[in-house]
């Protein structure tokens, strides 16, 4: 395959996933402003519990939510992928944001309603649909987003406005310099990895080219542990690819081990190590023992660094470069990134109840 070929990416590509990928640090800027002129009610200011539902593509904002704000939050966020929230989430003392682009998720809607029904401050964050209304229905406040593509394709919008609700709300400091850094740091790395970019000097064309005829499994820990599942996800449904990921410094207890049988498919799994100057020292010597042990089983390693100072940056860094990754690897398979009709088909039968 000819990853410079942009007249079959074209083809390949008709919805332009590609575009939605590069306009990723202007996303995060548009919602960063729009979730800072969205009212909220002075109450959510008396929390003590954060809630996200949410699933998908609609959910991953919730957990890289969850992994920036864990250092320094004082209240536990949790993350609801699900058709129903855990029994302590109950009472206005607990905000559940509903978090679903086209606002028909099923099991989000279900988490909703019940977190209504046990009282809880609500906020939704979606394009409209049903979710929209149940909004409406109670009362509760919604930003409605306003780009258009697959939910995956909007990380923007189910990101970036969390962060911005938390700061104003007073549990995290503000990030707004740290905001700028991460669109800075991303424009950067994407003038090295976009498609217009020649093979020879496109790190993420290379990896997705050595990713082919692999299952990928992506490890992180720390900031990046969400980022190595969005890499997951990605891989999925742009590449329509088998792929898994591992979180550090669990993976060292179990999945460590399990690298030896069948013994065959040892040169079919690539592990993609994502990794962080801010990861403490003891995660950076893991991940260097853990590579050394897989590649004497004759499995692929490659590493990929954030950058960046501060953790937004660096999440939004490696994240980006995986959306790359995952693109060229579809264009790799030839297979059209937009839609992922195996999801498609799920829903239409659970709809028919067949």
């Amino acid at each position: 395959m000819n990853l410079d070929d942009l007249t079959y990416f074209r083809q390949t590509d008709p919805d332009d996933m590609l575009g939605h990928i590069a306009r990723l640090p202007q996303q995060c800027h548009d919602a960063w402003e729009q979730a800072h002129s969205f009212e909220l009610p002075v109450s959510m200011r008396s929390i003590h519990h954060l809630v996200v539902a949410g699933m998908g593509g609609s959910a991953i904002g919730g957990s890289l939510l969850q992994a920036l704000a864990a250092p320094a939050c004082p209240i536990p966020i949790t993350v609801v992928r699900g058709y129903d929230l855990p029994a302590f989430v109950s009472g206005p003392d607990t905000l559940v944001i509903g978090v679903s682009y086209s606002g028909d998720t099923e099991e989000t809607l279900s988490a909703f309603e019940q977190a209504h029904a046990r009282g809880c401050q609500l906020l939704a964050l979606t394009t409209g649909g049903r979710l929209g209304e149940l909004a409406h229905q109670y009362g509760a406040p919604a930003l409605i987003i306003p780009y258009r593509s697959q939910p995956r394709a909007a990380l923007g919008y189910s990101f970036i406005p969390l962060v911005a609700f938390l700061c104003r709300l007073g549990f995290l400091r503000d990030q707004t310099d740290d905001l700028a850094e991460a669109i800075s740091v991303m424009q950067a790395r994407q003038a090295e990895i976009h498609a217009d970019v020649p093979v020879v000097r496109n790190p993420a064309k290379r990896l997705a080219g050595q990713l082919v005829q692999r299952i990928p499994i992506i490890y992180g820990a720390g900031y990046l542990a969400p980022v190595a599942r969005r890499w997951k996800t990605q891989i999925n449904e742009n590449a329509k690819a088998w792929s898994h990921f591992e979180i550090l410094p669990e993976l060292d207890h179990n999945a460590v081990s399990g690298i030896s049988f069948p013994p065959e498919l040892m040169t079919k799994v690539a592990v993609i190590q994502l990794t962080s100057s801010l990861d403490r020292p003891q995660v950076q010597r893991r991940h260097s023992i853990t590579r050394e042990i897989m590649m004497q089983q004759g499995i692929a390693v490659d590493v990929i660094k954030a950058r960046g100072q501060s953790p937004l940056a660096q999440m939004l860094s490696v994240l980006h470069f995986g959306d790359y990754t995952s693109y060229y690897l579809a264009m790799c398979y030839g297979v059209d990134p937009t839609p992922v009709p195996s999801i498609s088909l799920l829903k239409e039968r659970l709809a028919s109840g067949q």
